[in-house]
C-alpha cells in the first residue's frame, strides 16, 4: 500500500518495493500495488480493494505505520491474523509501530540525521551563488540507511 504518489518519499518506497521482489527473483505484479495516501482511513480502503483482488494475500508492505494501522483493521474484520495468515510491515517506526496488537515491524528512518542532512544541503544550495538557470537540472541530495526492526507482526 503505497503514500500519496505525488510524493517523492512514497515514489522511492514503491521503487524499492519492485527493486526488491526483482532482485528476490519475483516478477513485480502491479495489481498488488495499491494507492494509498499515508492515512489510517486510507490504508483501510486500499487493503480493502487489495483483498477484492488478491483475498489469498500473505504479505502486505504499507507506506506508513498508520497506513498498516487502518490496513490491520480490515484484515482483522476479514476474519485474517497477523501474522499466522498476514504478515503485515510499515514504515517510520513511529510510536503507533511499538503500541499496535500485535507490535508492527517497521521500517526505521534516521530522523536526527534527515533533518541535519536537509540542513547542511539547504545551506550548500543557499551558499552557492550561481544563479538558479545554471546550475543544471542535478539537484543536492542524500540517501541515508533505513533500518528494519522487526516486531511480531511479520
Amino acid at each position: 500500500i503505497t503514500g500519496r504518489l505525488d510524493v517523492y518519499g512514497a515514489q522511492r518506497r514503491v521503487d524499492g518495493y519492485r527493486d526488491a521482489l526483482r532482485d528476490a527473483g519475483h516478477q513485480v505484479n502491479e495489481l498488488l500495488i495499491e494507492p494509498g495516501d499515508f492515512t489510517e482511513e486510507g490504508g483501510r480502503r486500499a487493503m480493502t480493494r487489495l483483498l477484492e483482488r488478491e483475498p489469498a494475500l500473505d504479505a502486505v508492505f504499507a507506506g506508513s505505520d498508520v497506513t498498516a494501522a487502518g490496513a490491520r483493521q480490515v484484515l482483522r474484520e476479514a476474519g485474517r491474523r497477523i501474522p499466522d495468515d498476514v504478515a503485515l510491515v510499515g514504515y517510520d517506526d513511529s510510536a503507533i509501530a511499538r503500541h499496535m496488537e500485535p507490535p508492527l515491524t517497521s521500517v526505521r528512518q534516521p530522523i536526527v540525521e534527515m533533518g541535519r542532512a536537509m540542513i547542511d544541503l539547504l545551506l550548500a544550495e543557499i551558499a552557492d551563488r550561481r544563479p538558479a538557470e545554471s546550475r543544471g537540472p542535478e539537484r543536492r541530495h542524500a540517501v541515508l540507511p533505513t533500518e528494519l526492526v522487526i516486531r511480531t507482526s511479520s
